[in-house]
């Protein structure tokens, strides 16, 4: 029935007219690049590859641009660069209007849109438009403006009838509508897609352009990358920027591809569509010095002779680069931040999104909870009554470390594994000005910590009173609190490798990597006393080592008596002291495990911070 109903919301959507009455408030921008070259860097002793060649290019206001050619043209990374998200290896002017482009009054009138649909699964589309509207909209609007601007994008972009169903469940033409759609609250005058089409049927490809068009014709500069769009898809763009390894092809009016393929001896063939002959010979299958001749045909884009009334158009001239940009007519700063919104709205709204997400997430809720309690009961029958035997002394230890190598890893890896997903999100959302980076991070600790806490709580009386541990409030404490700061720790480290690592396979291959040398120096197995001198560095660097370190003082320290041994009529371990002089632990150092624990809490939690900010600020 569901998917009945989806299919006739697209239906609808397929056969409704699009109408929007929210013009833009500053007037019309347009775009020029002169020069523009980008240079990647592909890695470590690897040297860097430029991708743009000293390309030029216009694009006027109130047109649909498409940015085309075959993959590794330089598609994406022309919209990388002009929108601002890319800003390292570029060299050359873009201009706003005719003056320096400034990127901070640049960003604040204008959106991107990937070519992913990041979006919050767990939302609603209303939930979703929602917090869109809360972070981009400023104080001045009420909540009633707020839902007036919502509905009436929802309904141009026929989701008014989905506004209830969860992101996760939408169709691809849905999705993609809605990733406009949230961008389009704060009413931008310059949007940036990336392959809006891509994985959409043509009935949903056209609705999109035809969409894209609207909000054009309203004096909106609309610019979008797009592979090998059909015949009827083509028609819809004003105006044409071809590329071909990094360099111009053509650009002019869509209605005038064909009278320029013409005019330099490259022909269309009849009833071929022009935008599959271009990308052809953009592609070289027509010679590589098809390519040459196009490329100075148009000198690198240059020329502006195919644009729509050539003629009444002031000529490309060369721009200076200043060293004060100016601001965009029209557009005053209001603050001194690059959000419409306080620090203190953009941490509340994020807040409530975030713990609604943890309310309806079963993964990282409801089974984490369920996986805590089945691993705590399997440990507690294991070692049942362990803690109370001084002929299993050993065993208990061993548990212990069990316990420290459960909350370590299970909350580093569940780290690892789906923040990925959380910083592709963050990486649109922050460069499009929903919130700050400080904020995000102060959100994602403050939402993890009811979950995070009330599993390790709840695993922990499981083991502790299975096990038999002593039963007093003082050690009970102590052991708690380590089991939290072990937890918090792990998460935090989860939080590094995912911010430092792209990919989740890579990120679950280096987290137990870290964790090894954590255990080795942990002293179990090895006590302290038989590592190296030149190794007892590491046991210094280990939170493994303090936490077990923590547990024996909270467990065998604090003066324990001997230990009853119902088995065996020698024990060995009966006393405590004497097994924790084995071990080389001290019974008294628990207070300076939790100070140490904290402080380095502290540290890994300021060090995930600006190890995120870099990894940011370096995608740019």
């Amino acid at each position: 029935m569901g998917s009945e109903q989806v299919d006739g919301v697209e239906l609808k959507a397929r056969t409704r007219p699009i109408t929007y009455t929210r013009l833009p408030a500053t007037e019309p921008v347009e775009i020029r690049y002169q020069d523009l070259s980008y240079r990647a860097n592909l890695g470590i002793g690897k040297g860097t590859k430029e991708i743009l060649h000293n390309v030029h290019g216009r694009f006027l206001p109130s047109q649909l641009v498409a940015i085309m050619g075959p993959s590794g043209a330089g598609k994406s990374t022309l919209l990388d660069v002009l929108s601002g998200y890319r800003i390292t290896g570029v060299r050359g002017a873009v201009t706003v209007n005719g003056r320096e482009r400034d990127l901070e009054e640049f960003r604040r009138v204008s959106c991107y849109i990937t070519q992913d649909d990041r979006l919050q699964p767990l939302l609603t589309v209303k939930e979703n438009m929602k917090v869109a509207a809360d972070l981009k909209l400023s104080a001045k609007y009420s909540e009633r403006d707020k839902y007036a601007i919502i509905d009436e994008i929802l309904t141009m972009l026929n989701l008014a009838e989905a506004s209830k169903t969860r992101a996760a469940r939408l169709s691809g033409g849905q999705k993609k509508r809605l990733s406009i759609a949230l961008e389009l609250v704060n009413n931008p005058l310059v949007l940036f897609l990336d392959e809006p089409t891509t994985g959409l049927d043509s009935a949903s490809c056209l609705l999109c352009i035809k969409l894209m068009k609207v909000l054009a014709s309203q004096g909106r500069t609309v610019v979008c990358t797009i592979h090998q769009p059909s015949a009827s898809l083509f028609q819809n763009f004003d105006h044409v920027y071809v590329l071909a390894e990094g360099q111009c092809l053509y650009q002019g009016s869509a209605t005038n591809v064909v009278p320029y393929l013409e005019n330099v001896g490259l022909p269309c063939p009849q009833y071929h569509n022009p935008a599959d002959y271009v990308i052809e010979l953009a592609c070289g299958d027509y010679g590589k010095e098809k390519i040459a001749k196009l490329v100075n045909a148009t000198q690198n884009g240059r020329s502006i002779e195919w644009f729509t009334d050539a003629e009444n158009l002031p000529p490309t001239t060369h721009v200076e680069v200043t060293h004060r940009s100016p601001r965009l007519p029209g557009r005053m700063r209001c603050n001194m931040s690059l959000q419409e919104t306080s620090q203190i709205n953009q941490l509340l709204v994020i807040l409530n999104r975030g713990f609604v997400k943890v309310k309806r997430d079963s993964t990282l809720t409801y089974m984490r909870l369920l996986a805590n309690i089945i691993t705590g009961l399997m440990l507690g029958i294991l070692y049942y009554q362990s803690g109370v035997d001084g002929s299993r002394v050993l065993d208990n230890y061993n548990l212990l470390f069990s316990i420290l190598i459960h909350h370590s890893m299970s909350t580093m890896m569940l780290t690892i594994l789906t923040f990925p997903m959380e910083m592709s999100i963050l990486i649109k959302e922050h460069f499009n000005r929903w919130y700050s980076l400080k904020c995000y991070y102060i959100m994602v600790n403050i939402v993890d910590i009811p979950v995070a806490g009330i599993c390790c709580i709840i695993f922990t009386f499981i083991v502790y009173f299975m096990s038999g541990q002593p039963l007093t409030l003082q050690r009970f404490s102590i052991f708690m609190t380590l089991s939290l700061l072990v937890v918090f720790i792990a998460q935090s480290i989860g939080y590094i490798v995912g911010a430092i690592f792209n990919s989740v396979v890579n990120g679950t291959f280096a987290g137990p990597i870290l964790i090894v040398p954590m255990m080795m120096f942990s002293g179990f197995g090895v006590n302290f006393n038989d590592i190296p001198g030149y190794l007892r560095w590491g046991t210094h660097l280990s939170f493994l080592r303090y936490s077990l370190e923590g547990y024996v003082g909270a467990i065998y320290g604090l003066n324990r008596t001997t230990l009853p041994c119902e088995e065996q009529l020698y024990c060995h371990y009966k006393y405590p002291d004497k097994f924790m002089e084995d071990i080389a632990m001290k019974g008294d150092a628990y207070e300076n495990c939790i100070i140490l624990l904290s402080l380095m809490l502290l540290f890994i939690k300021v060090t995930a911070y600006y190890l995120l900010r870099w990894k940011i600020r370096s995608l740019r």
